[in-house]
């Protein structure tokens, strides 16, 4: 059981002044019963209820891919730039965190959800989740290098006890050239440290000139959505980060 309030602030109706108002209108309904008191309790997974007409579905978790574009920050709040909160126009993000982090010129899929748990499990350095990234290089891959990719390399990180912390072993294939002619790689990783794809490549004496990532876990990158366009994921692709 939930209070009519709450339930309405969690579905991002207003703030618990504005729902007052609301309840005191008569634009709220349970059950088509005009509701008289904002506290009054409900069945939020059983009982109907209409805001001006529109039905109101009960959710314990929301579940969204996006597309980042570059220049949008991987944050709930920014004081400076636009944030992946603000391009899910007309949806109630209060809660919504992204799973992990893409720095702000890397594009492509982020995950968004106010699914904690599912959070910490994906984040979880003990899972090892795939996350795939279409890298574009500055200089020609030899299949040595992608060797070297794919079995770890140094990249400056140290553990505690003083040795060199080698990144794990990574799945590396090589790409159709882009419309520059440039090299494209696609890039597997089972761990998320900082700048990792950047700091990779350098350590085999190239350079990152254009990230995306396309992959985490088994969700793919939806092809139909454009730069800042998101969409709900469906149960299949929930189900599959779940069991990640």
């Amino acid at each position: 059981m939930k209070r009519l309030d709450k339930f309405l602030g969690d579905q991002g109706i207003g703030t618990r002044k504005e729902i007052k108002d609301y309840v005191k209108n008569g634009v709220v309904k349970v059950n088509g019963i005009v509701a008289k008191k904002p506290d009054m309790h409900i069945d939020e997974e059983n009982d109907e209820v209409v805001f001006m007409g529109q039905i109101l579905v009960y959710e314990k978790f929301r579940y969204y891919m996006l597309n980042k574009p570059a220049d949008v920050v991987s944050a709930t709040k920014d004081g400076k730039s636009i944030t992946v909160l603000n391009l899910l126009k007309n949806e109630n993000v209060k809660g919504l965190s992204p799973v992990g982090r893409l720095d702000k010129d890397t594009e492509g899929l982020l995950i968004l959800t106010d699914d904690g748990g599912l959070i910490h499990s994906l984040l979880s350095p003990t899972k090892h989740v795939d996350k795939e990234y279409e890298v574009h290089l500055e200089h020609e891959i030899s299949s040595s290098d992608i060797k070297k990719l794919e079995e770890g390399v140094d990249i400056g990180d140290i553990k505690k006890s003083g040795e060199k912390d080698i990144t794990l072993p990574a799945k590396c294939r090589l790409g159709e050239k882009d419309e520059k002619g440039r090299s494209v790689i696609y890039l597997t990783l089972h761990e998320g440290r900082f700048h990792q794809v950047k700091r990779m490549l350098e350590a085999v004496g190239n350079k990152v000139e254009y990230l995306k990532r396309v992959r985490m876990g088994a969700v793919i990158l939806d092809s139909n959505l454009d730069f800042g366009e998101y969409r709900r994921l469906t149960l299949e692709e929930i189900e599959s980060l779940k069991n990640n």
